[in-house]
């Protein structure tokens, strides 16, 4: 029998996806309906207040736009429009609160414990995502391997001329066939464009997912 990972904050399941892999059976919870979740089972509920009981591990991906670059450049700007909650520490709390092994997966900037970095271009794709995930348990990250990552893409920014060394992953799709090498470039051939953009690469949690199966 797997043991039964909960996916909190699941969006459409690039994380679910890679703890699948791994040999979990993954049971998504969002606030919002997720009819592209490709994880097991889901659940329509707000992840701080689901009941974790019953589960052998956790994932939560808290929303980012509190720790993200961009949020905290327009939040100089626009205070009283770009005020995201940090919902970080009441997550961990209620992680903690089980005593079973659990991930936290969020931005670099982010205020999360002792995290482990997680780069796309070790696993080969076409894109860097640097992603931080804390744990209770010993985890490795990975090194970033950008070397082998040359000028061959268009910019998202049409004002620039210069190629880039990896496909953005964020914004909209700016000329016909982005949306496909985004799909390729992380992995992911399930979701929309909007979920796409704020998911994270099933190789990485297929990577921790390994790691992690061995405590459970």
């Amino acid at each position: 029998m797997k043991p039964k990972l909960l996916d909190l904050y699941c969006g459409a399941g690039g994380a679910a996806k890679g703890y699948q892999r791994a040999g979990f059976y993954v049971v998504g919870v969002d606030s919002s309906p997720q009819p592209n979740y490709c994880g097991d089972e889901f659940i329509l509920a707000d992840s701080l207040g689901i009941d974790l009981s019953g589960y052998n591990a956790f994932h939560a991906s808290p929303p980012c736009q509190a720790h993200s670059t961009i949020a905290k450049q327009n939040r100089s700007i626009r205070p009283d429009r770009y005020n995201h909650p940090d919902l970080i520490a009441a997550t961990r709390g209620r992680l903690v609160s089980t005593c079973k092994p659990y991930l936290i997966e969020n931005v670099p900037g982010a205020p999360l414990l002792d995290p482990v970095l997680v780069c796309g271009s070790f696993f080969g794709l076409d894109i860097r995502r640097h992603r931080l995930f804390e744990s209770n348990i010993a985890l490795f990250g990975t090194p970033c391997c950008h070397y082998w990552q040359r000028p061959r893409f268009r910019s998202l920014d049409r004002r620039k001329s210069t190629l880039s060394t990896v496909i953005g992953v964020h914004g909209h799709t700016n000329y016909t066939g982005e949306a496909e090498l985004r799909e390729v470039a992380m992995g992911i051939d399930w979701m929309t464009s909007a979920e796409l953009v704020q998911a994270i690469p099933p190789a990485y949690t297929e990577f921790l997912g390994n790691q992690l199966i061995k405590f459970v």
